[in-house]
């Protein structure tokens, strides 16, 4: 099944979810708008210039209102994060551009992928301005996180990123929980295999954390992971995969953050909370709490 992706904003982040998209071929058509016109439209003219590269696909830069027809929508719009600047930290500025995107998608039958930052509470702010059940309004969370994670291990470890089975859950930002008692090589308790050394995981955990900081700082934005994680996750939607992937949605509780959720053709389905130890089970009901505080902040 090839599927219609809208991609709301075509800055760093946008280009990059587009371009991984149009090469993983899951677009049948893929559409891309920006509050900038001419960006868009020009983005859209050099991505179809490599048809000839790339799986069938129709390119073209459309007005907002049409992407309430996509299978599939991208939030992408938004500023990018400063040096050193917390993702919470750009809350306010792209609050308004993630909730008035929402209201256009109201009564959409798509799935809203949300990748604009902060990415958890912008995930809420979509889910309620558009009236959308939360399982179809993902944001990707700690995908990346997780996948970040997972390149240092695989290093460290000297073996391939596949043979390692870690996550990481709770807020895609500083209170990030890296599930160290659940981490296994290929089965294989990692706390258990040779050499490991658990005085090492906070350092490594924070690493994780200063990741998008460090990228930032040389280059200004990040981008590449993201759109791979982006259209990842687009894959296992249009192939209806049912991966169990560690995605931000909007909880029982009614605050969004990331645990392991059934990815399919549906969207986010049944929620599956990892076994964790009493430390990282406080780690993640206090990155829960500094999520709910900073929602709630948008209405004082």
């Amino acid at each position: 099944m090839k599927a219609r992706i809208g991609i709301i904003g075509t800055g760093w982040v946008g280009t990059s979810v587009a371009f991984s998209t149009l090469l993983s071929g899951h677009a049948g058509e893929l559409w891309l708008h920006d509050q900038r016109a001419d960006v868009a439209e020009g983005e859209a003219m050099d991505l179809a210039d490599g048809a000839a590269f790339y799986p069938r696909c129709a390119v073209r830069a459309v007005p907002l209102e049409q992407m309430h027809g996509a299978d599939i929508v991208v939030l992408a719009a938004g500023r990018n994060g400063r040096p050193d600047e917390s993702r919470l930290e750009l809350l306010r500025d792209n609050v308004r551009i993630a909730a008035g995107i929402g209201r256009v998608l109201a009564g959409s039958d798509a799935i809203v992928l949300v990748v604009t930052n902060p990415v958890d509470v912008l995930t809420r702010v979509v889910t309620e301005a558009s009236g959308l059940p939360p399982e179809r309004v993902i944001g990707t969370g700690t995908l990346l996180d997780t996948a970040r994670l997972r390149e240092r291990l695989a290093g460290r470890l000297g073996l391939s990123t596949q043979s390692i089975h870690a996550q990481v859950v709770g807020e895609h930002g500083d209170s990030s929980v890296v599930l160290w008692s659940g981490a296994r090589v290929n089965g294989v308790a990692l706390r258990d295999w040779p050499g490991w050394q658990t005085e090492g995981e906070a350092s490594l955990a924070q690493q994780v954390r200063r990741a998008a900081y460090e990228v930032i700082r040389r280059k200004g934005a990040t981008n590449h992971a993201i759109g791979l994680v982006t259209a990842e996750l687009i894959g296992c939607i249009v192939n209806d995969e049912r991966r169990l992937l560690p995605v931000s949605r909007v909880q029982p509780t009614g605050v969004s953050l990331s645990l392991p959720a059934l990815v399919g053709a549906s969207g986010a389905l049944r929620v599956v909370e990892p076994a964790m130890d009493a430390a990282e089970r406080a780690a993640l009901e206090a990155s829960a709490s500094l999520l709910a505080r900073a929602y709630e902040s948008l209405n004082s």
